[in-house]
């Protein structure tokens, strides 16, 4: 019989217990396979992504999104992650993390449809999926404004983030937008470099902290 070929979450069950402190376990190792799994069939019928084999679906997105964790304030917290399309960052921290209350904003159905099945598929039924655009949708419940302690986008662009973004984030919520290897602050928010100990893994992030209230419609 041939010999099975590597783990491909070997590298990323490494890297949790560098980015986390703590040992990796049997949640995290099962959350992580079923999620691959259900990511992989979906993506050979749906195209979401150009990265085709589970090792570069890993390394490209899994890993990738763990990359955050650092920079999120102390846990329990309410997550909102703005344009999460197959669930990047947010389902990969939810899997680290179950402190986090996530909350996932996407527009495109399709997209909405593979969320929806990943949280049924990961058994988790206390993640919330919304169907639309994060500018329409703050203004559509009033339960939305400023009700999360942070707010993370991997495929929405800054100046985006820092107008609408902001309004969904509570008065020192943090908010963490992924970067280009050469991406470039401005104001209010900071680049800051973040790499898995031991690991070629590493992403410049811009981050910023809401200070005040911001008013409605800036």
């Amino acid at each position: 019989m041939p010999r099975p070929g590597p783990d491909p979450l070997g590298a990323l069950l490494s890297a949790i217990p560098a980015l986390t402190g703590s040992p990796t376990t049997e949640p995290q190792r099962e959350g992580f396979r079923r999620y691959l799994d259900v990511f992989v069939r979906w993506n050979q019928v749906h195209r979401m992504t150009a990265l085709s084999s589970p090792e570069e679906v890993v390394q490209g997105l899994f890993l990738d999104s763990l990359l955050f964790l650092p920079l999120l304030p102390a846990r329990p917290i309410a997550l909102l992650d703005i344009g999460a399309g197959s669930g990047i960052p947010g389902l990969p921290l939810r899997l680290i993390d179950d402190r986090i209350s996530l909350t996932l904003i996407e527009a495109r159905r399709k997209r909405v449809s593979f969320l929806r099945a990943a949280c049924r598929e990961l058994s988790l039924a206390d993640v919330r999926v919304l169907e639309g655009r994060a500018e329409e949708l703050i203004d559509d419940d009033p339960a939305l404004p400023e009700s999360f302690d942070a707010v993370v986008a991997r495929a929405v662009g800054a100046p985006l983030l820092d107008s609408v973004g902001t309004r969904y984030l509570r008065s020192g919520g943090t908010m963490v937008v992924a970067g280009g290897t050469r991406a470039v602050a401005r104001p209010p928010f900071e680049a800051v470099q973040v790499r898995i100990p031991g690991a070629s893994t590493n992403r410049i992030f811009l981050r910023t902290v809401k200070q005040g209230n911001v008013p409605r419609g800036t």
